[in-house]
């Protein structure tokens, strides 16, 4: 493996190794992954903007999920997805 120097704003730093920790990585590992998902030609530009996330109507503020809503099943909540946005 090789090293390499970055420089990076000390707050953008501390952000990203508490949220690795939390995900149980590494800021490392993260940049190897972005890196080699870059080098691999994979388009950034299609990325979701964490702002502009679509949340998930799951939880009625009640008693549990949404009638309809089953989280075991990608097409339920791709569906619930697509009727928020």
């Amino acid at each position: 493996m090789t090293n390499l120097t970055v420089s990076l704003d000390e707050h953008i730093i501390r952000k990203a190794r508490l949220r690795a920790i939390e995900e149980g990585t590494s800021v490392s590992a993260k940049v190897r992954e972005f890196l080699a998902r870059y080098a691999h030609g994979e388009n950034f530009d299609t990325i979701a903007d964490p702002a502009r996330a679509v949340q998930l109507p799951v939880f009625d503020g009640t008693k549990g999920l949404m009638p309809g809503l089953d989280p075991l099943s990608n097409k339920s909540l791709l569906a619930a997805a697509e009727e928020d946005a």
